[in-house]
């Protein structure tokens, strides 16, 4: 048992602590803690090198099966039906009744009497068989009395021979097929052995390869920790950055678009000073060209052709609108935005962009500032290194090599020990057993011979017209045989009744007592009964492997396991005694100390940038002395339907000088329009438009730059005071997902050993095959066997009866018989 022990020891290392994992669970309950923790990355610890096992424990009688079944049919329909439903009081009265019975158990006497009660009956009708047969067979005498129907008589007895016969017939068919499966079966039993030996070998020689490769995996648990712990700035910095940044970052996107607004307020105001110049000098130019042109048109409608009486009411209708041809707008008497522009430039002279990318780049630099901050983590890796030697120091402490080396030695010699009486066992299978059988089975076939032979001598020879003294010899000889096979009946019937009652009474029992209780595993119920095999201890398994019989495993549990091929570490419950969270229930992380009060988001110059912005007096600007003047218009007239309306007019006039006079007057107002007005429109329109957006920039200014600073504040606030929570939660996360790495390697260890490592299929294999060997080879063919015999011996008695019956028919009688009326 020290390779056992050697080997439970090995497996148990890697086991994990189901009770811890459930206390720290309620602990989290308990304090409130809803928190998820950010997502572990999957690691990948590759696969356990596999065992193949080449024992296939299932066997299919075939054909005889149909034997096999008949026979299980009597013994649990006929011969103990009533113990299905009572069969663990069944089987425990026999284990007390052999066992443990003491004088005044008469009541588990009774019990065992009463689930024996088919056997009893069964075996004092064999017992019977055996007593009477021979007392009867000394005591027979005959004596034949011819009657009328002596012929229909003989016909009967004939018939009812030969039925007998042919049944006894097929009675030592199924004995003869009963008694050749034991022999076939032999070399299924050499080849199941051989396999569940060579199993148990690999089992034990892949054993400590594969506990090298659970132990080796340590490594990639390890190297991903280390790998996390070496890029700690950027996996914990960064789950700090991204915290803080969704109340830093836009506080500072608000200054940086406030710097953008500065430029933008410069820039208009420069095309404000730019459009006023323009408009200013074209309004003046503009009013000189209308002047003129409206002074030459007025002599124009001078012309003594303006006063014929067709003509001079469109030449008034002209005149009268002559004072439109004028400028609408006064954009001299405009506001100076020179001041405004001065105190802007003034601030651009301070690079506020500049400021608050350096605030970024300090808020950015936080994973930095953590990986600077987080150097103590060299102990850490050495606790990890220190840790991964101390799980191989203590997989190399026990000596398991040289105890499956052991282990497999003392299979070799027991293999060698078994293969040696293989020529022994096929020897007394030829020369024992199956000879045996079929010289008691020749006996019936003796007696057969006797029946046959005899039918068909008497059947022959016989005359009607003979009388009982003048019979044939071949009649006589028919009879003689007939006789002959009756006193072997009487000579051996009752020596096969006695084998038959033993192999019943035996093979019976064992298939009711073992055979079917382990088909069906409800053996494992009776063996596992606390306190059944060792009245001290409540289960004898983990009393015998671990002296603790406290332990919740049994037989039956062991065996399903094993027979799903799980490990042993599981099959045998190790978890409950041994932990490999020794080894990692350790502080990973102490005391990370994050500080991040040296982050400043905006310097003090930024601030007075920002301040001076809000009093750079855009706020003093007349916005709406501007925006009435650009309501107005260049002209007072829209010059290009003036001109449109002065040559429809001329057109109306005839033609002449006049005419084309009006129309040259058109003309050069549109040229006016085209060379004057449009650039000073253009020029209003930029106007405008840098009006409206320094309105929008003013509007507020101060209101919105003190905004700003208060964001910045708050959120240094938030860096410099309460970014420890937040460097408390995400280290918590951190460090969760460091031990979750070390959670995937014991599950994946704890699931290895439970399904991969040490699958201990072979020891149900064992089970399975004991099953195989002990009852479907033989005591299947063993109550195969005697059933058949049985059958034939009970055939014997009516076998004898015809045969005395038919024999009158054909022997030579000394006298004649008397014939009744």
């Amino acid at each position: 048992m020290l390779w056992t022990t050697w080997l439970v020891l090995l497996l148990c290392w890697g086991g994990t602590h189901g009770q811890e994992q459930a206390d720290q669970r309620a602990s989290a309950a308990g304090a409130g803690v809803h928190r998820t923790s950010p997502p572990v990355e999957p690691l990948d610890f590759g696969f356990v090198p596999a065992a193949v096992y080449a024992t296939h424990a299932y066997y299919e009688p075939g054909a005889i099966g149909l034997l096999f079944h008949t026979v299980h049919s009597f013994l649990y329909s006929l011969v103990v039906p009533h113990y299905r439903f009572l069969y663990p009081l069944y089987l425990t009265c026999h284990v007390y009744i052999f066992l443990f019975l003491q004088p005044e158990n008469v009541v588990l006497v009774l019990q065992w009497l009463y689930y024996e009660a088919g056997f009893l009956i069964c075996t004092t009708i064999g017992v019977l068989f055996v007593v009477l047969t021979p007392i009867i067979g000394t005591c027979l005498c005959m004596h034949q009395r011819q009657r009328k129907n002596a012929d229909c008589q003989r016909g009967l007895y004939t018939a009812a021979l030969i039925a007998t016969s042919i049944f006894i017939v097929l009675g030592v068919i199924i004995s003869y097929a009963a008694n050749h499966n034991v022999s076939a079966q032999v070399k299924s039993t050499r080849r199941l052995i051989n396999t569940n030996l060579r199993d148990l070998k690999t089992l034990a020689n892949n054993t400590p390869s594969q506990i090298d490769y659970l132990t080796a995996q340590y490594t990639t648990a390890k190297n991903t920790v280390l790998s996390d712990l070496d890029n700690i700035g950027p996996l914990l910095g960064g789950r700090i950055h991204n915290q803080l940044e969704k109340d830093v970052i836009p506080s500072l996107d608000t200054a940086l678009r406030m710097a953008g607004a500065m430029r933008e307020t410069k820039e208009a105001l420069e095309n404000v000073n730019s459009s006023l110049e323009v408009l200013q000098d074209g309004t003046v130019k503009l009013q000189n060209s209308l002047s003129g042109e409206r002074a030459s048109l007025s002599n124009t409608l001078s012309d003594p052709a303006c006063t014929n009486g067709a003509v001079s009411p469109t030449c008034n209708a002209i005149r009268s609108t002559l004072g439109q041809l004028g400028v609408s707008g006064e954009f001299s008497k405009l506001p100076d935005v020179n001041p405004a522009l001065e105190n802007v430039n003034v601030v651009l002279k301070t690079d506020l962009s500049n400021i608050i990318q350096k605030g970024y780049s300090s808020f950015n630099d936080t994973p930095k500032l953590v990986k600077e901050q987080t150097r103590n983590i060299v102990a850490v890796k050495g606790l990890l290194d220190k840790i991964g030697i101390e799980i191989t120091t203590y997989a190399k402490m026990i000596p398991v090599e040289a105890s499956l080396a052991n282990f497999t030695l003392f299979l070799n010699k027991g293999q060698k020990n078994i293969e040696a009486y293989y020529p022994q066992l096929d020897q007394m299978d030829f020369t024992g057993l199956w000879i045996g059988c079929v010289v008691i089975l020749c006996l019936v076939v003796l007696v057969l011979a006797f029946n046959v032979l005899g039918l068909l001598c008497g059947t022959c020879g016989y005359d009607k017209q003979a009388t009982p003294t003048t019979r044939g010899c071949l009649s006589n000889t028919g009879g003689n045989l007939l006789m002959a096979g009756v006193g072997f009946s009487f000579l051996f019937a009752w020596v096969l009744m006695a084998l038959v009652t033993t192999l019943f009474v035996v093979g019976g029992n064992v298939e009711k007592l073992v055979c079917e209780p382990l088909a069906n595993r409800q053996i494992f119920k009776i063996i596992d009964t606390p306190f059944l095999v060792h009245p001290a201890k409540k289960n004898f398994l983990p009393g015998m492997l671990f002296q603790n019989p406290n332990i919740d495993l049994t037989l039956g549990s062991m065996y399903r396991e094993c027979y799903e091929n799980n490990g042993l570490y599981h099959a045998l419950q190790l978890e409950t005694l041994f932990n490999i969270n020794t080894f990692l229930n350790r502080t990973v992380l102490e005391g990370i100390q994050v500080d991040l009060r040296d982050v400043l988001l905006l310097e003090q110059a930024g601030r007075d940038n920002l301040m001076n912005f809000a009093n750079s007096g855009l706020g003093n600007i007349d916005y709406e002395a501007f925006v009435a003047e650009l309501n107005k218009g260049v002209t007072l007239v829209d010059l290009l339907s003036f001109s449109t309306d002065l040559e429809a007019q001329a057109d109306s006039l005839p033609r002449g000088a006049l005419e084309n006079a009006l129309k040259g007057h058109a003309s050069s107002i549109r040229q006016i329009h085209r060379e004057q007005v449009l650039p000073l429109e253009q020029a209003m329109s930029t106007l405008s438009q840098s009006i409206k957006q320094l309105q929008r920039t003013s509007a507020d200014l101060p209101v919105k730059v003190n905004n700003i600073l208060s964001a910045i504040d708050a959120a240094e606030y938030l860096i410099t005071h309460n970014a420890s929570h937040v460097v408390r939660k995400e280290t918590k996360g951190y460090t969760d997902s460091l031990v979750g790495y070390f959670k995937q390697y014991t599950n994946w260890v704890k699931n290895s050993l439970t399904a991969e490592v040490a699958q201990c299929k072979p020891i149900s294999n064992i089970v399975d095959t004991l099953e195989i060997v002990a009852c479907s080879f033989i005591i299947d063919s063993v109550n195969t066997f005697w059933f058949g015999l049985g059958g034939c011996c009970i055939l014997l008695i009516p076998s004898i009866i015809f045969s005395i019956k038919l024999a009158k028919y054909y022997r030579r009688m000394d006298t004649e018989d008397v014939f009744e009326e």
